[in-house]
């Protein structure tokens, strides 16, 4: 793993991720996060990277530790409307103005910044780079992973506890066998291509 970078070098930086934007399924989700450089967290990584139980222990860790946090989203009818990229520009905006503390920066995962006034850089694969970004990948991914639980108990014979609304073999078979259900992104080809789009 790459060594931590723009960490805490002075301006108060808030790391903002998104999870989901591959997914057939389910609302885009995404977080901010203000460190306190005062309580560093060991085992911050890219949310990905880690064992879902590490990642539910950091998630607890995070929401004690940090500054500030917080977590929003775009729905899947948002999703179906402005398109995924939008839907997650927009989301990580309304995340970072959440912040109960404002921040003076912000490291945005990925290579887009959203339209704000907030002083911002685009960093590539900032969850292996930029322990904010990581804290903030950790937070979204454990939110959207319990939501798709939940739908599995919810829409059952999908299976979204394990592929998380992604479009795996089994996810196209589910849709193929029992049809669209109202957390399916109709605008996504798959599910257009169903719905006769």
């Amino acid at each position: 793993m790459e060594p931590f970078v723009s960490v805490y070098q002075g301006a108060l930086g808030a790391g903002v991720d998104e999870v989901g934007r591959g997914p057939l399924a389910g609302d885009v989700v995404t977080a901010a996060v203000i460190l306190d450089p005062d309580h560093p967290i060991d085992g911050l990584d890219d949310s990905k990277k880690l064992s879902e139980k590490k990642r539910e222990l950091l998630f607890d860790i995070i929401k004690e530790k940090a500054l500030s946090w917080s977590i929003a989203r775009c729905s899947v009818e948002e999703i179906d409307t402005i398109n995924i990229l939008q839907a997650s520009l927009l989301a990580m905006r309304k995340a970072v103005e959440s912040l109960s503390v404002q921040p003076e920066h912000v490291w945005v995962d990925g290579n887009k910044v959203p339209k704000w006034n907030y002083q911002s850089e685009a960093v590539v694969k900032g969850d292996s780079r930029v322990a904010a970004i990581a804290a903030a990948s950790i937070l979204a991914k454990v939110t959207r992973d319990r939501e798709m639980i939940a739908f599995d108990k919810q829409y059952s014979g999908y299976g979204f506890a394990g592929h998380k609304g992604y479009p795996t073999k089994v996810h196209i078979e589910a849709l193929r066998t029992l049809g669209v259900t109202p957390i399916h992104r109709t605008s996504y080809a798959p599910v257009r291509e169903l719905l006769g789009g």
